[in-house]
Order: structure tokens, then sequence, then C-alpha cells
């Protein structure tokens, strides 16, 4: 067992060693550029077509709709912005549905495309970050060309319910001659909640490598005919024209494997994730003022909780001296000054707000350390309180 306790893993995961072990040869024996036409390039690119097409066949979707890129980052800005440079939608900006507690890399890139003349509606959310879907067809327009909502909030874990906002959207498109496209960030959910793209009406899907115990540096976007995206990079061709650059096959073999171990295993990682997060759920709820902010019914890696009377970055520190690694919140916003916007947008007090951290399990993780985090999460955060009186 390792001397450290790690519950950051919705920030990174370490990747696994069936994933390390099955990118090793293509770091320098088989490193051909798929683009080459010589055997080495043949070789690479037959890799890459067998990575798209198991990615396909474990999807369940078409894998000439899959495409590789740097990061879920890149996949969200592609997704978001390929619609909107869509040349009917350079001339005619619409209307955009998201939510107030969507990642900033989709939030971001939807500010950016207001700046461009698009419109955006947010759906309300509750004290947990759950929306109604039926709010979806109340906000709908009649230029309204896309919705975009997280499966699985990252720092709440609150799943949404994109089947049926999937069958809104349909419903809404059959008398559409510009359909409105569906994109869901799928990056938290992937490995811990059931995915089902084909039947969510998803037109736009996102994930990443690191989050599953895959490599960095390594996103895939599922991207249906009907989103008929344009890129935003120019240079080659590769990915049929929509994202150029060399592909990093090391890495589209270690996310490929990653992938399939995540749903091969989803059912018995979920079992002993939700054990877990029920065993650090009830040790919380012992500590004095403590309050969690996550839904009950939320993905079964992830919990969210306040300690109020402290600070959570003192808390994140202090923690850190035992070994234990938690984070306040988004790794990509955690190091900024300023407050949550997901814990702003639920509606938490400041107080609230600013003692929260968030814990992120990985099912390797035994009860046992729970059980240490818990003991040392209650001393912890009475040695602070009094520190502070």
């Amino acid at each position: 067992m390792r001397n450290e306790i790690y519950l950051d893993n919705s920030a990174t995961t370490p990747a696994s060693d069936e994933v390390m072990q099955a990118m090793e040869p293509y770091w320098s024996i088989q490193y051909g550029n798929p683009s080459s036409p010589h055997l080495r390039g043949v070789a690479a690119e037959k890799t890459m077509n067998a990575c798209r097409s198991q990615l396909g066949s474990i999807l369940k979707v078409n894998p000439a709709r899959l495409f590789f890129t740097g990061s879920g980052t890149e996949a969200n800005n592609l997704a978001l912005q390929g619609v909107a440079n869509i040349p009917y939608f350079r001339r005619n900006p619409g209307h955009i549905i998201t939510t107030p507690i969507e990642h900033p890399s989709v939030l971001n890139v939807i500010k950016h495309l207001e700046e461009l003349g698009w419109s955006v509606s947010y759906l309300k959310v509750d004290g947990f970050g759950r929306v109604e879907p039926q709010e979806v067809a109340e906000l709908l327009q009649p230029d309204t060309k896309i919705v975009s909502t997280m499966l699985v909030n990252n720092e709440l874990g609150t799943i949404a319910p994109i089947s049926e906002i999937g069958r809104i959207i349909e419903k809404a498109n059959a008398a559409r001659q510009h359909k409105i496209i569906y994109h869901v960030d799928a990056v938290q959910a992937l490995g811990h909640v059931p995915l089902d793209i084909s039947g969510g009406k998803v037109h736009l899907c996102t994930f990443s490598g690191h989050k599953v115990f895959g490599p960095k540096g390594i996103g895939l976007l599922y991207a249906h005919q009907q989103a008929q995206l344009r890129p935003i990079l120019f240079g080659g061709n590769q990915e049929g024209g929509l994202r150029p650059g060399t592909e990093n096959i090391p890495a589209i073999v270690g996310l490929t494997k990653a992938i399939q171990l995540a749903v091969e295993n989803l059912d018995t990682n979920r079992k002993q994730l939700y054990a877990l997060r029920q065993e650090l759920i009830g040790g919380i709820e012992t500590i004095p003022d403590a309050g969690i902010n996550s839904p009950g019914d939320g993905a079964p890696h992830l919990l969210n909780a306040s300690f109020p009377g402290l600070r959570g970055e003192v808390l994140v520190h202090f923690l850190e001296q035992k070994r234990i690694f938690v984070a306040m919140g988004a790794a990509c916003s955690s190091k900024k000054k300023g407050v949550s916007h997901v814990l702003e947008s639920i509606g938490l007090e400041s107080e609230a707000i600013h003692s929260a951290i968030r814990f992120s399990l990985a099912p390797s993780l035994t009860l046992d350390q729970i059980r240490y985090v818990v003991y040392s999460l209650k001393e912890t955060v009475e040695e602070i309180r009094n520190i502070y009186v």
C-alpha cells in the first residue's frame, strides 16, 4: 500500500500499469508517423485505425465519427467552436442553452461565442446542481443551435438527465431546418456512470485520457455527422481534416486501453466506489457543522463538503502533511483567486464556499484508508478551528 492516500482523482489519475505496458512499444519501437507512406507509417496508421475501431465498439458509435485531440479541453473547444464555424452559423450566430456549472473549457468558449454575437440562456440549478429537463423545452428559441450540459459535474458529482434532454431536443428538431446540436461533456462520467451516446440522442461527446488512468495529452471527441463540424485549427489533413497535427500514437493506444478497462470494470468499480463514498459521507457527518454539498445520488467517485470555521486551502495543506491529498475544487481553477462558480451557482453561503474541499475517489482505495482519512479529517478540522478561534 502506498504511504499516501490520493483523493484528487478528478483532477488527474496515475496511468495504470496495463496502460503503460500497452503504450511502451510505441515510444521507440513502433514509432512511425501515420501520415508517412512507408512501412513504419503504414504500421502506425493501422494501429491508430485499430484503436479507433475498438473505441467505436466500446462506446457503441460509428468509429469514423471519433476524433483524437490533445485533451478534453481541446475536445470541448472543437465541439462548440466547430459548430459555430459552420458557414451558415458564422453568418447567423444563434442561441445556446447551457448550465452555470459547466467546466471552464465549456463556459469560456460560450463566453467567447457571446462576443461573436451568440446569445446564451442558462438553466437553473438547485442546491445540488441538478437541472430540470423540461426547462430546456421552455428555453428553446427559433434560433437555438447548441445545447451543452456536462453529464457529471466535476466539483459536485451531480449527474445530468441527458437522455431526457436529448429526447426533448430530438422532438424539437423534427420541425427545424437547422437542427439543434446537443453537446455532452462526459470527461468525469466515463468509467463512473453508464453512458449511452446513441440512446441519449447526443451529437457531440467529449472524453479525456488522464481522468480514467490513461495518459495526459490525449482527448477524444465523438461527433455525429449531423453536427457538420468545421476545424478550429489549420494545418495538415489529419483526423479527416478536422484536427490537424501528427497523431500521438502512444497516447492513442493508452487512451484506448484505459477506456477499455474503465468500461469493462464499470460495475465492479462502481460498487467499490459507492462503498467508499458512503463510508466517507458517514464519517464527515460526524464532524460538527460539516456539510455535504454533493447530492446523495451523485456519481460514486466525487464528494464535495464544507467545514465552516476554516479555509479550504488551509485544510488541503494540513492534510497534505499527513500524506492525504484532496482539492479545493476543479484543478483548472483551484489555484486562482476567487470562489468556485459551481458552489456559487448552487447558492452556498460564502463561508461554506470558502471552507469547501473535494474528495475524488479511485476503486483501488480501501475502506481502511477511507476510515483513516475520516479520522485524520476530524482531527485536522478540530486542530485548525482551535488555531483560528
